[in-house]
């Protein structure tokens, strides 16, 4: 089973960083791991996502969540969860 976790917020409050650590961890117990950043403006305070997709056991084909499949959102800022 694919474990789907959308990580939104805002440029500067740390969402790729916490993409990069579950990504990391998921790379260390050897799970088949899939990620991908919606950037955009960060860097002036606009939107950022980050879809992490992962699996102990199956493969993982596609970066990004398809729509209606999110497992776990983790909201950094209240008005882009």
């Amino acid at each position: 089973m694919t474990t789907n976790v959308l990580l939104t917020g805002v440029g500067g409050q740390g969402t790729i960083t916490a993409s990069q650590v579950i990504a990391r961890a998921c790379l260390l117990q050897d799970w088949q791991i899939k990620k991908s950043e919606i950037h955009g403006m960060s860097q002036r305070g606009s939107s950022v996502e980050s879809h992490v997709r992962f699996s102990p056991d199956h493969p993982v084909f596609s970066p990004t969540i398809p729509d209606g499949e999110v497992d776990v959102l983790l909201g950094f800022e209240l008005l882009e969860a």
